[in-house]
């Protein structure tokens, strides 16, 4: 670790290390006021890369303003290291409670897994999936309320790899497929498993078995009681496609069942059965262990009360000028050696919301002029139009240079590009706009110059949406991609036919991410949009560009359900 602190606090102590780097409680020397403070490792701190993802997921949770959700208020940067503040939250981590108490009174187990939904389903409505829900990830204050924290920092939502907690990994993460909504819900109910049983669903003595039970191995539900049963299989699905549609749908499908089950004051008999658990092991509070409790986590105030009072924590936050960071302020302050730090907090104003409309393309050129429309965006967080219109751009200048290259070949003559595009999704998470582009001149005049483009671009970082993150691993093998021509081939409008006359109808990864333009994509609220240059692939000139919409509920399997989730509020 780096010699760097965040300036204006004094530490209190370590409250845990691990990969990524080592979280402190730290008092903030002008207020006293306390926060925690999570260090990036050096090596994490040191690439730019991740650095530049840190900065965008740290814009969106700061936005992310949940009672069940662990406030982050803001990252704070210097030459040689990065820091993410965060509340404080005086309790005890889930996974100490069931150490000591588990099972749990099934009020109390629901109450957890009730509030972790509803704070899951808020962060996933800014496209943000947790990766690695487990008990140690869930706070349990001396009132019973729970919040989550350790959120997957910069790592892509939809980003496939293995991260994650053995015990409580969802079937897509153990085969290295994206992560989804679908994926904190899997894993936020093995741990209600746990905690209304005393043991974890699957159990096994190595790795290898435990897979294969998450895998494949029948929902273990006899020690279950019955009027949980059917939210515990729902949740435990193996496809993800079978699970409830996000959180908030499996919270109002819990909210139901436990009503049916245990009465409308569920809720408030589970959140003080809660508190009573953590009261047990009420010496492992950290900031009660050193005087610092906030107001609102006395175990006499009840959860809805609880949640209200951490307000209380926010002022002070953000160095020697927290008293500004409070009221809304974004404050450069001094960090030792005279580097500047930036703290974007979540009080600062909230930005103008995006807004989607078009600018004259005028760009005069020889021997290639480019004339007609381009999307344009404005508003956002600092620097997010600017890149989300650069995304948009790209395909427009990627055509230009092949008309550019197509004019040298053929020979200079005056040539109009000209651009016309059209929304095809207009947020909450993705932007997709297809581009009618046509020529006028004497070289360019084959049917194949007049080619649609397409582009998604992800509003969250303002990244054009790759090949790789819209379909699942399994859906570029050889096999998958043979799936996805066939469901292309049996749409009403497709030509494909004319392709088989004198090509096989076969797709490759290479094809489908190439830049040649053979295959266009976009997300659509329900369907994926697919365009395919059948000459590229083979065809006759008369074979032309498909253009064709295919459900996303026929391609399940093939395309990752966290990217195809998000276009459609009530699906994410």
């Amino acid at each position: 670790m780096t010699d760097w602190r965040v300036p204006g606090y004094s530490e209190l102590g370590e409250l845990g290390r691990g990969g990524q780097g080592r979280v402190v409680l730290a008092r903030h020397d002008a207020t006293g006021r306390t926060a925690a403070i999570k260090y990036l490792a050096p090596d994490l701190a040191a690439d730019a890369t991740f650095r530049d993802r840190l900065r965008d997921e740290a814009g969106l949770l700061s936005r992310l303003d949940h009672p069940h959700v662990t406030r982050l208020y803001g990252l704070v940067e210097a030459g040689d290291g990065a820091a993410i503040v965060m509340e404080a939250v005086d309790g005890v981590p889930l996974r100490t409670v069931l150490d000591e108490r588990a099972p749990l009174a099934p009020e109390a187990a629901l109450a957890v897994l009730s509030g972790s939904l509803r704070g899951l389903a808020a962060a996933h409505a800014l496209g943000i999936v947790h990766r690695d829900y487990k008990p140690a990830n869930v706070i349990v204050r001396a009132d019973g309320l729970s919040k989550l924290i350790d959120f997957g920092i910069a790592a892509d939502a939809g980003a496939a790899d293995r991260s994650g907690t053995p015990a409580y990994m969802a079937p897509e993460q153990w085969r290295g497929e994206p992560a989804s909504p679908a994926t904190d819900v899997y894993a936020a109910t093995a741990v209600f498993y746990e905690c209304v049983t005393g043991h974890k669903p699957f159990s096994a003595p190595n790795r290898a078995t435990l897979m294969n039970a998450h895998l494949g191995a029948p929902v273990p539900l006899d020690g279950l009681p019955p009027g949980v049963r059917p939210l515990v299989e729902r949740g435990l699905a193996k496809d993800p496609w079978s699970r409830p549609a996000g959180a908030a749908a499996f919270a109002a499908e819990l909210a139901a069942a436990a009503g049916a089950a245990y009465g409308p004051d569920w809720e408030h008999r589970g959140a003080r059965a809660l508190a009573g658990a953590a009261a047990t092991v009420a010496a492992a509070f950290p900031l009660a262990a050193l005087g610092l409790a906030p107001a609102g986590s006395a175990a006499s105030a009840g959860a809805g009360a609880g949640a209200a009072g951490q307000g209380a924590a926010l002022a002070g936050i953000g160095g020697a000028k927290g008293a500004a960071l409070a009221a809304g302020a974004a404050v450069a302050v001094a960090a030792a050696g005279g580097g500047a730090v930036y703290v974007a907090t979540r009080d600062e104003a909230k930005p103008p919301a995006l807004a989607y409309t078009t600018a004259a393309l005028n760009e005069p050129g020889d021997p290639l002029t480019l004339t007609g429309t381009l999307p344009r965006v404005t508003g956002g967080r600092a620097g997010l139009a600017q890149k989300i219109n650069a995304a948009l751009r790209a395909p427009v200048d990627a055509r230009a240079a092949d008309y550019r290259k197509g004019l040298a070949q053929f020979g200079p003559s005056p040539t109009k590009m000209i651009v016309k595009p059209a929304y095809l999704m207009r947020g909450p998470r993705y932007l997709s706009v297809k581009y009618e582009i046509t020529q006028q001149g004497e070289r360019l005049t084959h049917s194949t110059w007049a080619r649609a483009r397409t582009v998604t671009v992800d509003l969250a970082t303002g990244r054009a949406v790759p090949v790789a993150a819209i379909f699942l691993p399994a859906g570029l093998t050889a096999s998958g991609l043979r799936t996805f021509v066939e469901r292309l081939r049996v749409r009403p409008d497709s030509n494909f036919a004319c392709l088989e006359e004198t090509a096989p109808a076969v797709l490759t990864r290479e094809q489908l991410e190439g830049r040649d333009g053979a295959v266009q994509l976009a997300l659509e609220p329900d369907d994926l949009h697919v365009m395919v240059d059948l000459v590229a692939l083979g065809g006759i000139t008369a074979c032309g560009q498909d253009d064709l919409r295919v459900p996303y509920s026929e391609l399940t399997g093939l395309v990752n359900p966290q990217v195809t989730a998000a276009p459609t509020p009530k699906r994410s």
